[in-house]
């Protein structure tokens, strides 16, 4: 679990970013969840956008997501959602 300093850095880290992946019609899928816990295991944190045809808001992918990975749910706002898990091999991101 993440403080409310911590979740402000890490949005401010994300403010820049673009979406790298997106949930479209098909929703949150096993091949999908793979991308995205790779890209996290890469990044550490990632920008997705969910498509207004795939049934469920920002905040409901995020929390679908969240259970799934082990992952935080940094922000839900529109249809982004920022996600971060620290890297158990390179971690890069340091929290204040």
């Amino acid at each position: 679990m993440i403080t409310s300093k911590q979740r402000s850095y890490l949005r401010s880290l994300a403010n820049n970013m673009s979406p790298i992946f997106q949930v479209g019609k098909e929703g949150i899928e096993d091949n999908f969840l793979k991308q995205v816990q790779d890209a996290l295991e890469a990044r550490e944190i990632i920008k997705i956008s969910v498509l207004n045809n795939s049934g469920i808001d920002a905040r409901e992918a995020s929390d679908m997501i969240c259970e799934e990975l082990g992952c935080e749910g940094i922000q839900a706002i529109g249809n982004k959602l920022v996600l971060y898990k620290r890297s158990s091999k390179k971690p890069k991101i340091e929290l204040p």
